[in-house]
């Protein structure tokens, strides 16, 4: 069974886009592509990437 967890070992700040690209199958720079476009279109990016940050447990 998959879990999904925070990549330490790939992590550029808190490692949320490492484990979901992981979990998923993609390349984390999609995810965090995807964080940034969030962002701009209206800052709840930023919001959803520390919530995944406190939920997501560490690998």
């Amino acid at each position: 069974m998959k879990y999904i967890r925070r990549d330490m070992a790939n992590a550029k700040i808190a490692g949320v886009a490492a484990g979901i690209g992981e979990y998923l199958n993609l390349d984390p720079v999609i995810i965090r592509a995807a964080f940034v476009l969030f962002t701009l279109a209206g800052g709840s990016g930023v919001l959803l990437y520390i919530l995944a940050a406190i939920l997501m447990p560490r690998a």
